[in-house]
């Protein structure tokens, strides 16, 4: 109430005004607002009449949002999808929204018990009352309706759930419908697509393709959304999005949990995240695939990962290395001037790629000259992780004739012999790691390991 405070507005007043609110539909509540004004104080009308300009003002556009701006609630006016993929055992749900960061009160999952999508005026006990009544054993269907049948808000509210089988129910709020535009759900064979304040084609659209769609349940979520906004999406426009898929068998690391929370065009950036979290993937199986000896299909989920990867400048020297690994060095090299011109700190990587000082086109980029220890390090670790452990070996040493040294240099030292199966040369250099710096974990744990067998 802080802010209207600095306008003069006192409680009553308030309460009120939003009494008016319900009491009509919404343009002719801007009337009654400004009928009301004429009885108070007349210090106080100037700023009572920007009030209601701000107000007419922001019903043309965002209608909707008007209840939350009384009310001092957190509203998400939006659309959305919700479903389950019971081959993969994951939950999902994809929102969009003409607010920011939709993702942070729009979608609760729980991997084996369910997952709750909670739009328009929000309210997160739908959710959290609802999973302990899935807990009970309640259908999803009494979950929702019973936390319902507590909510004086009620008629404000979107909400869908499904439970631990796909089992699905929704409702939208009786007063949706006299917001702008169309206000519904659709309820499918585990999904559910919801929204508010929508063009006409969305919901049908967003179901037709989410039934048609193959791929990972994320990627059909998503293009589901996409196809949402195709038809029209919010009549108000769009600013945050987000796709979160749990699965019972998920790593934390294959969990989807991907948010835009404001941006002109949210959807399209969603969909680049998208891209980086399975190009990421597809660049582990791709190198996974050429330790196994199949440098086919290494090419095959390169080439996708690069296509995938675009853009994402901190995945551009694992790119190059992995390029260097299937003997592709010029390609290496492009992706090296890539990182080098979307960002110029991306020079940071520059030594770590020391072994192609001598390319035409990075001559001038690599200069050795100006190394200091740690980029040292850098380069004999790319050596390492690309196996060239007779190089590293070679390189350290002269390193070390030069009086350039550190603890982790000799660390690498010796863990390249331990590779090279030298055994008693790898002791000696982690040890003298170890002497350097007794908290260097690293050739701590590779020493005992060494001693061990």
């Amino acid at each position: 109430m802080s802010a209207w405070r600095h306008f003069g507005i006192q409680g009553g007043r308030l309460k009120l005004s939003l009494k008016i609110l319900h009491q009509s539909n919404i343009h002719q509540s801007v009337l009654n607002l400004v009928q009301y004004q004429k009885t108070i104080n007349p210090m106080k009308n100037q700023i009572s009449s920007l009030l209601i300009a701000l107000l007419i003002s922001t019903l043309s556009s965002y209608a909707q949002n008007l209840p939350s701006l009384l009310t001092e609630r957190n509203i998400n006016s939006t659309f959305s999808i919700l479903a389950y993929d019971e081959n993969s055992k994951e939950w999902g749900i994809a929102v969009a929204t003409n607010n920011i960061y939709v993702g942070n009160s729009t979608i609760y999952i729980q991997p084996e018990l369910g997952a709750f999508s909670v739009i328009a005026e929000t309210e997160p006990s739908y959710a959290y009352e609802g999973f302990k009544k899935l807990k009970e054993g309640k259908t999803i269907e009494q979950a929702i309706l019973e936390v319902k049948d507590n909510d004086s808000d009620a008629n404000y509210r979107q909400v869908s759930g499904i439970d631990a089988n796909g089992n699905v129910f929704a409702f939208t709020g009786k007063s949706l419908k006299y917001w702008g535009g169309s206000a519904s759900e659709i309820l499918g064979e585990n999904y559910v697509v919801m929204g508010n304040q929508l063009a006409d084609d969305v919901l049908t659209e967003m179901s037709k393709t989410f039934e048609n769609t193959k791929g990972t349940l994320a990627q059909r979520l998503l293009k589901s959304l996409v196809a949402g906004q195709d038809a029209g999406g919010q009549i108000s426009g769009k600013q945050s999005a987000a796709v979160v898929v749990k699965g019972t068998n998920n790593d934390w690391f294959n969990q989807v949990d991907l948010r835009v929370d404001n941006s002109k065009n949210p959807i399209e950036e969603l969909k680049s995240l998208m891209n980086y979290h399975y190009g990421r993937i597809r660049l582990n199986q791709a190198v996974y695939a050429l330790r196994e000896g199949n440098s086919e299909r290494a090419k095959q989920k390169l080439s996708k990962a690069e296509a995938m990867l675009e853009g994402w400048t901190g995945m551009y020297s694992k790119l190059a290395g992995a390029n260097v690994v299937m003997g592709n060095e010029d390609a290496a090299v492009q992706w090296i001037k890539k990182g080098l011109a979307e960002n110029p700190k991306w020079s940071v990587n520059l030594p770590a790629f020391y072994f192609l000082r001598e390319h035409p086109e990075l001559k001038s980029s690599i200069q050795p000259d100006s190394f200091d220890v740690k980029d040292w390090e850098s380069a004999l670790g790319m050596l390492s992780n690309l196996g060239r452990e007779l190089e590293v070996i070679d390189l350290a040493h002269k390193l070390i004739a030069q009086n350039i040294n550190s603890s982790y240099l000799n660390f690498l030292l010796g863990r390249s012999y331990y590779y090279e199966k030298q055994k008693y040369k790898a002791i000696k250099y982690l040890e003298k790691a170890l002497q350097m710096d007794a908290d260097n974990i690293e050739a701590e744990k590779l020493l005992i390991r060494i001693k061990a067998k």
